[in-house]
């Protein structure tokens, strides 16, 4: 399959049917779902930070499985070296050669579990292979698989033996994801489900592979965005860097991802134009972990994503309907 089979349609009926499929074994938790399948659909890493025991695991298994493609994960641990991440060259006794042993990043998909947990020259071994989707070792520069998704969790409550994530790294990150705790009914419901089918997950389908993630990729990038959209992301982002609460402010990353986030979501949605509500829907995963607030907001308790939220609300809407909207 090449990357021009798909259209935004076909590329948003297919993304649907995989949601569908997940949705199977990640019970209740549709719009964490979304935006994860929205992170991989527009090319870039998705940061989970939730407590310990919601799924943050199976999310990411499940979607390599439906996906298709090669999964890895790593456990980060204080004692975690970045060769252990990209792997290192080893001597072989047989051919008496050095011999480069790939590590766990030479996968379509990596897990990072607890990701705060490692020191950060593990991190920032990390940074390469989000970046360029690249790690160079001993000299050597070897490209990793493409696609290349890497799923990080962070634990939000526990600080003593963690390390911060820098904002450089954060920045790196496309969205940021919250599961929560599942609702008494739904929670009830997957108790029931795991009793009946008698075994610890559901076992899922594989409906992609990774050429049909690349072409669903490229069909994102054939979403049109009018002028006066990316005059209203470029506002977001500025009203991010000019508010009283905010100390510093969204990259130009941070207008990227909102531009990228909002036309894969205008693809999950059966069309190949962006709307004002697209980028609003995606705002917060996108920018939230962008910017820094100013100390004296932790301790009145006050979040980025609320910060954000009200920026959204402050900045004026376009009103305007894209061309393609009109013509279909």
């Amino acid at each position: 399959m090449t990357t021009d089979d798909l259209t935004p349609q076909q590329a948003g009926e297919l993304a649907r049917e995989v949601l569908a499929e997940i949705g199977r074994a990640v019970v209740g938790k549709p719009e964490a779902l979304e935006l994860v399948m929205l992170g991989v659909l527009a090319g870039g890493h998705v940061l989970i930070e939730d407590l310990p025991g919601l799924g943050k695991t199976l999310l990411a298994r499940s979607f390599a499985t439906t996906l298709g493609l090669e999964f890895r994960r790593v456990q980060f641990t204080p004692d975690l070296l970045p060769s252990d991440v990209t792997g290192a060259p080893f001597y072989d006794q047989h051919s008496g050669e050095m011999v480069f042993r790939p590590g766990p990043v030479f996968a379509h998909l990596l897990l990072a579990d607890e990701i705060n947990r490692t020191p950060p020259k593990t991190q920032a071994a990390l940074l390469e292979a989000m970046a360029e989707s690249q790690v160079s070792i001993d000299g050597t520069t070897r490209p990793l698989p493409d696609p290349f998704v890497v799923i990080a969790t962070a634990n939000p409550i526990e600080y003593e033996g963690t390390y911060s994530l820098p904002e450089a790294q954060l920045d790196r990150f496309l969205l940021r994801v919250r599961m929560g705790y599942l609702e008494p009914k739904l929670e009830a419901s997957m108790l029931r489900a795991r009793i009946d089918r008698a075994a610890p997950e559901a076992v899922l389908r594989a409906i992609g592979h990774p050429a049909r993630v690349l072409a669903m990729r490229a069909a994102v990038e054939r979403v049109e965005v009018a002028d006066d959209l990316v005059d209203y992301v470029m506002a977001l982002v500025g009203a991010t860097r000019a508010d009283a609460q905010i100390q510093v402010g969204a990259s130009p990353r941070g207008g990227l991802a909102l531009v990228q986030l909002g036309r894969a979501r205008a693809v999950l949605e059966g069309r190949d134009y962006l709307t004002p509500e697209d980028v609003k829907a995606v705002a917060v995963p996108a920018l939230a972990h962008r910017i820094t607030l100013k100390p004296e907001l932790w301790v009145r308790q006050v979040a980025a994503d609320d910060v954000v939220a009200r920026l959204l609300a402050e900045v004026p809407t376009p009103q305007t309907v894209p061309a393609a909207a009109v013509l279909s």
